[in-house]
């Protein structure tokens, strides 16, 4: 019997969506199955919490605004104080959530060739193969896995007794409650994002993180700055603290974490998201599992070869990810997943990004072959006229210029770390940078300095270009005389 697709993909992810509408656009015969989820999705909550966290921002930049010499005069008519009015910011940010996700509807999708099928399914063996969904049998050549992720099941004694907020359902409430006092539990991107943004809404917050520093696999310097700009705003930040307990006593919750009992108003479970893949009978159809979730090997193949699967969190990751998978699944199972020079942003003020090894890591691997250079966004005039001088651009290379590594925090560096990440992907080397003037002013000229100091580092390294430089010059001048 005929498969009646060549890809059958589960989950309404970003990813998910890029992968039906890639297969179909190759002409591919392409399902994709949106599973039902709650009424406010992960996929929808990341965009969303981006979009309230700009108006935390805005309304920072307003607090701020003396430094430009701007006033809020009461005479002209203004407010004396610029507030929020939670219910307009809200349904503003609903509006962009909506905007955007209405790029990705029914008829949209079916209008570029994918069949999009709503329904609670699963995997079945007999008599064929296939998937299962709203007692409609699909079969298909091949399946990826691309389900929206969820807050994982938390192992906390006292969790499952006590009402507790996640990243998903943070707005769903009053907005009243969101300037009460907050635990939020997780060394997660979005846990630090969501963190500035309640103390900014006068929140008092508590962040708590299990390991010793807030965000595990940032460099230890940029983690660093990023704990003290948080505590410098207002956070009450609590590293090696794991969270054993938590109890509800009278209208006060009480969460355990290390030797500590912290008293809070409302509980944030930000850690790390986890897949929704409950339900489907994986395990019926020789889908295994271990400690880390999905064992999948480098093709991105769990062990059944016919099921493939996403495991980053980040969307340009799962959408990279996705593209392997999509060339393995229609085609040949040739192409193997490679993650060097591709890199990850946290979206607080300063922004945080980073691609490729830390520190740490470059020197463990590479021993005395390791050049850290370091430029501050202070030494940028774009940085003073936008008051953003807060952060650095720091390269980690091998002698002879190779980009292993960058870190930036600062203003945008969400945007400036995609050029490094090309040039690694390139294997362009950092000397290329310093032969490549930057528009000024621009902030992309923190790349450029940079660059710079590496290059009169590398020289002031070098004693035989320098005897030779300084011989050179005086036999030069000893011509001209």
């Amino acid at each position: 019997m005929a498969v009646e697709y060549d890809l059958i993909v589960i989950g309404g992810s970003r990813a998910g969506i890029y992968a039906a509408v890639a297969a179909a656009h190759l002409q591919a015969r392409v399902a994709l199955v949106d599973l039902p989820t709650t009424a406010f999705p992960e996929a929808s909550s990341s965009l969303y919490n981006q979009a309230i966290a700009q108006v935390s921002r805005v309304q920072a930049q307003l607090w701020n605004a003396e430094q430009w010499g701007i006033y809020w005069d009461e005479t002209a008519g203004r407010l004396p104080a610029p507030t929020v009015r939670f219910d307009e910011a809200m349904r503003w940010a609903a509006e962009v959530v909506s905007t955007q996700f209405e790029q990705h509807s029914p008829a949209i999708l079916g209008s570029l060739g994918v069949d999009v099928i709503v329904g609670q399914g699963e995997f079945y063996r007999r008599p064929h193969f296939g998937f299962m969904v709203n007692e409609r049998r699909l079969r298909g050549r091949a399946y990826l896995l691309a389900t929206l992720t969820a807050a994982p099941v938390n192992e906390i004694d006292g969790l499952q007794t006590l009402d507790y907020r996640t990243p998903a359902d943070l707005w769903q409430q009053n907005p009243q409650d969101l300037q009460k006092s907050w635990v939020v539990i997780g060394g997660s991107s979005t846990a630090i994002e969501l963190a500035q943004t309640l103390v900014r809404f006068n929140a008092e917050v508590t962040l708590v993180v299990g390991g010793s520093q807030i965000l595990p696999r940032a460099d230890l310097e940029a983690s660093d700055l990023m704990q003290a700009q948080l505590e410098a705003e207002g956070v009450r930040v609590l590293t090696e603290s794991p969270v054993a307990q938590v109890r509800q006593i009278d209208q006060k919750k009480w969460v355990q974490a290390g030797n500590q009992a912290i008293e809070a108003d409302e509980i944030l479970l930000a850690t790390r998201p986890q897949p929704q893949l409950e339900g489907l009978n994986l395990e019926g159809v020789g889908v295994k599992f271990d400690q880390q979730g999905l064992v999948l090997n480098q093709r991105l193949q769990t062990t059944n070869p016919r099921i493939y699967a996403l495991r980053a969190t980040y969307v340009h990751i799962a959408q990279y990810e996705a593209s392997i998978a999509l060339k393995n699944a229609l085609f040949f199972p040739w192409f193997k997943t490679d993650y060097y020079g591709i890199g990850w942003a946290i979206f607080t003020e300063p922004q945080l990004a980073q691609v490729g090894l830390t520190e740490v890591q470059a020197r463990r691997r590479y021993g005395k072959d390791v050049v850290v250079v370091r430029q501050y966004f202070k030494t940028l005039d774009k940085a003073q006229i936008l008051g953003e001088t807060t952060g650095f651009c720091k390269f980690v290379v091998r002698g002879n210029g190779e980009i292993l590594g960058a870190v930036i925090v600062g203003v945008e560096a969400s945007e400036l770390i995609e050029a490094i990440a090309l040039l690694m992907r390139q294997n362009i080397k950092l000397n290329a940078i310093a032969q490549f003037p930057p528009i000024s002013l621009t902030l992309s000229e923190i790349l450029y300095k940079a660059a710079l100091v590496w290059q009169r580092d590398r020289f002031s390294r070098s004693k035989t270009r320098q005897n030779f430089l300084e011989s050179f010059f005086n036999l030069r001048r000893n011509w001209s005389s």
